[in-house]
C-alpha cells in the first residue's frame, strides 16, 4: 500500500491535510473555470493556491517522517 494510502487510513492530521487540500483545490477549480476574474477573485486565487501549497508541504513532511520512521523499524 503506497504511504499516502497508509496516511489517510492512520493517521488523523494528516487526512485533515488532505481533505483541506481537496477543498482548497476545489475552491480553486471553481475560479479557474471563470472567464473573468474580478480583484478579489484574483486575490483569492492567490492565497487559495498558497494555502494548497503550505498544506501539500505538511503532508510532505509527514511521509518523509513516516518513511523515516518505518525504514528505521525495517532495518532493526
Amino acid at each position: 500500500m503506497p504511504v499516502r494510502d497508509q496516511l489517510l487510513a492512520s493517521h488523523e492530521e494528516f487526512r485533515r491535510l488532505a481533505q483541506e487540500h481537496i477543498h482548497y483545490a476545489q475552491r480553486l477549480d471553481n475560479l479557474i473555470q471563470k472567464r473573468f476574474l474580478t480583484d478579489d477573485e484574483k486575490l483569492e486565487e492567490i492565497r487559495l493556491k498558497k494555502l494548497k501549497l503550505r498544506l501539500k508541504d505538511q503532508m510532505e513532511l509527514i511521509e518523509q517522517q513516516y518513511r523515516r520512521e518505518h525504514s528505521e523499524h525495517q532495518v532493526a
